[in-house]
């Protein structure tokens, strides 16, 4: 922001009109920031395929909110945080999008679900410079250039299912590899990582399947993948249809396979499935499950707020929503008084923490936009997710 700056002058009424425009010289830089408030946006799930992973990150990301704001905001701003459902549809994501930016002037954007919502919003946030923070997506395109707007929390789909297939590979003696996607770039991201990991270690990459967001009939899908010998199976599905595919299975007597979720699959409704449906499925995702550590000091007290605030348990996505949240108010109060783009993006390359809620090592700078780089590999056992490796 330009700092307005001039010589003494005599009067009180070039004093008073100095003071008027200094109190408006934040919002006249940047968008969304006032002396009172800073405005934040998503464009997220809330109805559709990747319902249970938006709803409870836009809770977790209002509950950390709620707690900065009862504190007296931060730098004496309150922080307002609108959210758009996308349905995981990209013209529901671009109305979105329009609405946050032009109407509600968002000062950046938190935790936007999909990958291909994503790409398509970086062409009307890009040209006005809004930060793009903790997207619900780990492609590697959320740090397409130019990158000084963009800050994601994990590991990407690429390098999961990299160490994901590698893990099972040398554990189970696994051979041929196959991969069940959507045809958006968050499935294709998954199934390039399937054929180069194969490739690289020296395995067969067998077969594959893609399915529409709303395919629930996989009987003729897991019969050819069968067919072709699949020892390891890495899906880039819907939530709902991880489930319906790995449960399919099982009733087609198909026990042997290993079915591997990245972080999008990576849910605690997921392993708790009534029935042992997801028993024995694989994830590779970049943090480790909160109910695995639901009796530590910090997951305990998030947990319990949790539910007293909104009346349903809390899983690993309420966790991320109110670690990223976390995250945006470090970098605000870091950004300092003087709040703009500009300083907010220079705070955020300044943060280095540890997160005891999600058990990881944050830290950005100039050179680097991802907050952490940790990949946890986990399997269900008993209804959760049991920690296997960190790489």
């Amino acid at each position: 922001m330009k700092k307005l700056t001039s010589k003494l002058m005599a009067g009180t009424l070039m004093a008073g009109a100095m003071a008027l425009t200094a109190g408006s010289a934040v919002q006249a830089d940047s968008q969304g920031v006032t002396d009172s408030e800073v405005v934040f946006g998503s464009v997220n799930d809330l109805s559709g395929i990747f319902a249970a992973v938006g709803v409870p990150a836009t809770n977790g990301a209002n509950l950390r909110f709620e707690e900065a704001n009862a504190a007296g905001g931060v730098h004496g701003r309150q922080i307002r945080f609108v959210v758009e459902d996308n349905g995981y549809q990209i013209p529901r994501a671009m109305q979105g999008y329009n609405k946050l930016l032009n109407r509600d002037k968002v000062f950046g954007m938190l935790l936007s679900l999909g990958t291909p919502m994503n790409i398509a919003g970086f062409k009307l946030l890009d040209p006005k410079g809004i930060p793009n923070i903790g997207p619900l997506s780990s492609a590697r395109q959320m740090l397409q250039e130019p990158v000084d707007n963009k800050f994601i929390g994990f590991s990407s789909y690429y390098d999961q299912v990299d160490a994901g297939v590698t893990y099972l590979a040398a554990e189970f003696d696994a051979k041929e590899v196959c991969s069940m996607y959507i045809p958006s770039d968050f499935g294709k991201e998954i199934q390039e990582s399937a054929v180069a990991t194969a490739e690289k270690l020296g395995l067969t990459y067998a077969a594959e399947t893609s399915h529409k967001p709303d395919e629930l009939d996989f009987v003729g899908s897991l019969t050819k993948l069968k067919a072709a010998g699949c020892d390891v199976i890495a899906m880039a599905l819907g939530v709902r249809q991880g489930i319906t595919v790995v449960g399919t299975a099982k009733k087609l007597g198909w026990t042997d396979v290993k079915f591997l979720n990245t972080s999008a699959g990576f849910l605690d409704v997921v392993a708790a499935v009534p029935g042992g449906v997801t028993e024995g499925l694989y994830a590779a995702a970049g943090w480790v499950d909160l109910i695995a550590r639901a009796e530590d000091e910090v997951p305990a007290k998030f947990i319990a707020d949790y539910e007293a605030k909104f009346g349903q348990p809390a899983g690993g996505f309420a966790m991320l929503g109110y670690s990223a949240a976390d995250t945006v108010v470090r970098a605000l109060e870091a950004a300092g008084q003087d709040l703009t783009q500009e300083s907010f993006v220079k705070g955020m390359e300044t943060l280095a923490y540890f997160d005891a809620l999600t058990d990881t090592q944050i830290s950005y700078s100039a050179d680097d936009h991802r907050g952490a780089d940790d990949i946890v590999i986990s399997v269900v056992e008993a209804g959760k997710w049991k920690e296997l490796s960190r790489q």
